[in-house]
C-alpha cells in the first residue's frame, strides 16, 4: 500500500507545483500590466518578485515530489534531508491550510489537507522499522566519576 501512496503523493506534487508557478505568472503579469504599486515600490520589482517566488515555490514542490517518487519507486525510505524536505512540506501545506479557509474557502482547505494526508502518511509508512532499535545491553553502563 505504501508504494502508490507515495506514488500518487508525487504525482499530487507535480500537479501544485505546476499549479504554484501559473498561479504566479497570472499574478506577475496583471502586476505589470496594471501597472499597480503597493506602497510607492516599483511594478517591476514586483513583478520580478512574484516570479521569483512562484519559481523556489514550484522547485521545493518538485524537489519534494521527486523525494516521494523515488521513495515510492525504489520502496525505501528516504534519507534524512528528504525526510526533512517531506515533513516541511508538511507543516507548510499545514499551516496555508489553515490560511486558505478565511481567504479562499472550504474547497481549497480540503485539497491542502489532503496533500497534507498524503505527505504525513507517505512518511509514516516509510517511518523506521518496529525491529530496527538498536538492541539494548545486558550489561550496566559505567558509573560516572
Amino acid at each position: 500500500m505504501r508504494r502508490p501512496v507515495a506514488i500518487v503523493t508525487a504525482l499530487v506534487l507535480f500537479g501544485e507545483a505546476v499549479g504554484i508557478v501559473l498561479i504566479n505568472a497570472v499574478l506577475a503579469t496583471v502586476t505589470e500590466n496594471q501597472n499597480m504599486s503597493l506602497a510607492g515600490m516599483d511594478p517591476k520589482v514586483m513583478s520580478a518578485g512574484t516570479w521569483v517566488m512562484g519559481g523556489v515555490c514550484g522547485l521545493l514542490l518538485v524537489l519534494c515530489g521527486l523525494v516521494a517518487l523515488l521513495a515510492g519507486v525504489r520502496d525505501r525510505s528516504p534519507g534524512r534531508a528528504g525526510r526533512i524536505a517531506l515533513i516541511g512540506c508538511a507543516v507548510v501545506h499545514g499551516v496555508l491550510g489553515a490560511v486558505t479557509v478565511g481567504l479562499v474557502g472550504w474547497g481549497a482547505f480540503a485539497f491542502m489537507m489532503a496533500v497534507l494526508a498524503l505527505l504525513v502518511l507517505t512518511l509514516l509508512s516509510y517511518g523506521p522499522e518496529p525491529g530496527a532499535e538498536e538492541p539494548v545491553s545486558d550489561t550496566a553502563a559505567p558509573a560516572t566519576a
